[in-house]
C-alpha cells in the first residue's frame, strides 16, 4: 500500500513516525516510573501507619485494656485513607476495631515477629503488623546484656496482630490523571509532530508537484512551460533540467513539425498527381472500354447472323475460327464488366439452401473436355451435402478455381472433394500442378496476374479469374485459402455454411426453349450506324420487325407514322447523342406507349454510375459485346413468349 503513496505522504511519514514512536516510549516510561512510585508510597505509608499503631499498642494489647485499644482503632482510622482498623490477640481473636474493613479479605492464617503481611486487593490495600514486645537496654556496667532475651536467642513471640485496611480510590485518581495527562502530551506531540511533517512536506513535495506537473504538461505537448528556480541543490538542478530538456523538446518538435510539413505537402502534391493520372487513366480506359466495345458489339452481331447462312465446309471453319477470336475478346470485356460490377457494389447475391452435387457436376462436364485435352484426370467426389450461398455466383467461384487447376497442370489430376467441419463444408480443388511459391501467394489474387505467363499467352488466361474469385467470396462472406509448394501442386479449399436439405414442391421447370418470334415487334435506339445495323439484321433474321432510329425524336416518328401497332420491346442503347440518353428515350416511349412496355438497355459503359442508374430504373443492362444468345434468351422470357 505504501509503494502507491506520493511524495507529501511518504514525507510525512518519516517526519511524523519516529517521533510519534519516541514520544510514546519516553511518555510509557516517565508515567510507568511515576505510576510505580506513587504504588510504593502508598505502600509505605500504609506500613508506617500499621507499625506506629503496633508499637502504640503493645502495652494495651499485653494487659488486655481493650478501651485504650478501641480509642487508638479509631484514631487511626481517622487518618486519611484508612478505612479499617483490626486489633487481634496472640490466638488471632478480636480485641478492637473500627471503621470498615474490606469483608472481602480473608484474615490471615498467622503472621511472623519479623515482617508485615500485605494482601493487595484491586480496592483496599491491607497491611498486617505483628504486635512484639519491646527490649530494654540497661547500661549500669554490671550487665553486660539487654534485659530479656539473650542475643543469640530468638525472636520473641508476637503479643497479638494489627491488621490496617487503606482505600486505593485516591491513589488509582491519581494513577488515572498521570495516564490521561500522558495521553494528553501524546497527542500534542503527535499534533505537533504532523504540524511539522506538513510544513517540512510542502517544502519538499511542493516543488516536486511542481516538477511533475511541468513534466506532464511537456508529455501533452506544452513545451514552452517553464520552471521557476526552485530551492537549493538538487530540487534547483532538477528544475533547470527540466527546463534545459523543454528548450530542446520544443525545438525538436519544431523541427519535426517542419519535416513532417514538408513531407505531407510533398505528399499531398504526389497524390494530387497520383490522383489525376488515375482519373486520366481511368477516363481513358473508360473511353478506350467503350469505343473498344462498340464494334466488337457489331462484329458480335454481325458474325452470329453469318454463322446463321449456309456456307461451305472451308467457309464454315472459317467463320468458327473468326467466332472464336471475337469470343476470347468478349471473354476478356466480360471479366472486366464482373470486377466492374463486384467494385461498384451493385451485385445482390440471392443467398438461399441448394445442393451441391449438381452444381459440381456441371462443373466437372464443362471442364472435362479441356482436362482430356491436357491429358488430366479430372476427379468430384460425390457429396449430399446441401449448402447455403448464391448458386450462380457459388458456381462461378468453382468454375474458376477448377478451371485454373486444370489450366497449370499438366499429365496430372485435379480433385473436387468435400469435407465437414462442424456446422461449415469445406470445398476444396486440388492439382498436381506447377505450384506457387509462399511469397507469391499473396498477390495471385490480384487483376491481371500471372505468375507462370510472362508473354501473356492467351491459352493460359487473362489473370482475372482469381481476382473475381477473391471479390465473389468476400461478397458471399465465405472463407477462402491456399497452401502451395512449388512443383507440389496447390490446394484452394472454401468454407460454407452447411445448409438444411429444402423440398421444392409443385411449379414447372422454368428454363423455357427459344419460341417463335416471327412478327416481334421491337423499337431500336442506337447512334452508332454498324450496331444498329448489326441488331437490326440479327433481329430480322430471327423473324423480329425492327423499328430503328438514332434519337427519341426519330422513334416516335416512325412509330407514329406507321400503320402497325406499337411496340412490343424497347432496345436502346445508354449513351446516345443529344441531351436524351437511352433511359429518357425509355421514360418516353412509356409514356407513348404504356408504362409496362418492357424494355432493355445495352451499354458500354462498366463504371458504376451506368449500373447504378439502370439497376435503380429496374432495367435490365446488357453490356456491349451483346451475346447474341443472352439476347435471345432475354426475347425468350418476356411476357406471352412462348
Amino acid at each position: 500500500m505504501i509503494s502507491n503513496w506520493g511524495v507529501r505522504s511518504r514525507v510525512m511519514l518519516v517526519a511524523v513516525l519516529p517521533t510519534l514512536v519516541l514520544a510514546v516510549v519516553l511518555t510509557a516510561f516517565y508515567t510507568g516510573s511515576r505510576v510505580a512510585d506513587q504504588e510504593e508510597a502508598h505502600l509505605a505509608r500504609g506500613q508506617a501507619f500499621a507499625r506506629q499503631l503496633a508499637v502504640a499498642s503493645e502495652y494495651a494489647v499485653f494487659s488486655g485494656n481493650r478501651d485504650s485499644l478501641h480509642r487508638l482503632a479509631s484514631a487511626m482510622v481517622t487518618e486519611n485513607d484508612v478505612v479499617g482498623v483490626m486489633i487481634l490477640d496472640s490466638n488471632g481473636q478480636p480485641l478492637a476495631y473500627s471503621g470498615h474493613p474490606d469483608a472481602g479479605l480473608a484474615l490471615p492464617a498467622g503472621v511472623r515477629a519479623s515482617a508485615a503481611d500485605l494482601v493487595n486487593a484491586r480496592a483496599t490495600l491491607r497491611v498486617v503488623e505483628p504486635v512484639l514486645p519491646s527490649r530494654l537496654e540497661l547500661d549500669d556496667g554490671f550487665t553486660p546484656a539487654s534485659v530479656g532475651a539473650e542475643p543469640s536467642a530468638a525472636q520473641p513471640r508476637a503479643l497479638g496482630t494489627v491488621i490496617v485496611d487503606f482505600s486505593r480510590s485516591e491513589l488509582t485518581a491519581r494513577q488515572n490523571r498521570l495516564l490521561l495527562t500522558g495521553s494528553g502530551a501524546i497527542i500534542i506531540v503527535l499534533i505537533g509532530g504532523l504540524a511539522l511533517a506538513n510544513y517540512m512536506s510542502r517544502g519538499v513535495s511542493g516543488p516536486i508537484r511542481l516538477v511533475a506537473s511541468a513534466v506532464d504538461r511537456i508529455g501533452r505537448g506544452d513545451f514552452f512551460i517553464r520552471l521557476p528556480e526552485i530551492g537549493g541543490g538538487t530540487l534547483r538542478t532538477l528544475a533547470i533540467g527540466v527546463n534545459q530538456m523543454a528548450e530542446k523538446l520544443a525545438s525538436a518538435h519544431d523541427d519535426l513539425s517542419r519535416q513532417i510539413a514538408e513531407a505531407t505537402a510533398e505528399l499531398r502534391a504526389r497524390k494530387e498527381e497520383a490522383e489525376q493520372a488515375t482519373l486520366s487513366k481511368s477516363r481513358f480506359l473508360a473511353a478506350a472500354s467503350h469505343d473498344l466495345r462498340q464494334p466488337m458489339h457489331a462484329l458480335g452481331l454481325f458474325i452470329a447472323e453469318l454463322s446463321q447462312q449456309p456456307h461451305a465446309p472451308e467457309s464454315r471453319r472459317l467463320v468458327e475460327r473468326i467466332a472464336a477470336s471475337a469470343e476470347a475478346m468478349e471473354n476478356l470485356l466480360d471479366s472486366l464488366l464482373d470486377i466492374s460490377k463486384l467494385d461498384a457494389g451493385v451485385l445482390e447475391p440471392n443467398v438461399c439452401p441448394f445442393a451441391l452435387q449438381p452444381l459440381l457436376e456441371r462443373i466437372a462436364l464443362e471442364q472435362r473436355p479441356r482436362a482430356v485435352m491436357h491429358e488430366l484426370l479430372l476427379k468430384v467426389r460425390p457429396t449430399m451435402h446441401w449448402i447455403e450461398s448464391d448458386p450462380v455466383l457459388f458456381e462461378r467461384i468453382l468454375s474458376n478455381l477448377v478451371s485454373n487447376a486444370v489450366r497449370y497442370t499438366r499429365n496430372g489430376r485435379v480433385l473436387v472433394a468435400c469435407r465437414r467441419r462442424g456446422d461449415r463444408l469445406r470445398i476444396e480443388v486440388r492439382d498436381n500442378g506447377v505450384g506457387i511459391a509462399a511469397d507469391a501467394q499473396a498477390i495471385i489474387f490480384q487483376e491481371f496476374v500471372q505468375l507462370d505467363n510472362p508473354a501473356r499467352s492467351r491459352d493460359k488466361g487473362l489473370g482475372l479469374g482469381l481476382a473475381i474469385v477473391r471479390r465473389l467470396t468476400d461478397l458471399l462472406g465465405h472463407r477462402l485459402s491456399v497452401r502451395s509448394q512449388p512443383r507440389k501442386g496447390s490446394v484452394f479449399a472454401i468454407e460454407v455454411p452447411i445448409a438444411a436439405p429444402v423440398e421444392y414442391r409443385g411449379g414447372n421447370d422454368s428454363r423455357r426453349s427459344p419460341g417463335n418470334l416471327a412478327g416481334f415487334h421491337v423499337a431500336l435506339i442506337d447512334d452508332d450506324p454498324l450496331a444498329q445495323a448489326g441488331m437490326t439484321s440479327l433481329l430480322e433474321s430471327w423473324g423480329c420487325r425492327v423499328t430503328a432510329a438514332d434519337d427519341v425524336t426519330g422513334i416516335v416518328e416512325l412509330l407514329e407514322s406507321g400503320a402497325q401497332p406499337g411496340p412490343q420491346l424497347i432496345i436502346s442503347d445508354y449513351r446516345l447523342e443529344g441531351s436524351a440518353g437511352g433511359i429518357d428515350v425509355i421514360r418516353r416511349l412509356r409514356e407513348r406507349f404504356g408504362v409496362d412496355l418492357p424494355a432493355v438497355l445495352i451499354s458500354g459503359d462498366t463504371g458504376p454510375d451506368t449500373l447504378g442508374l439502370a439497376q435503380r430504373e429496374g432495367l435490365p443492362l446488357l453490356h456491349k459485346p451483346v451475346r447474341p444468345a443472352r439476347l435471345r434468351a432475354l426475347l425468350n422470357r418476356l411476357p406471352g413468349k412462348d
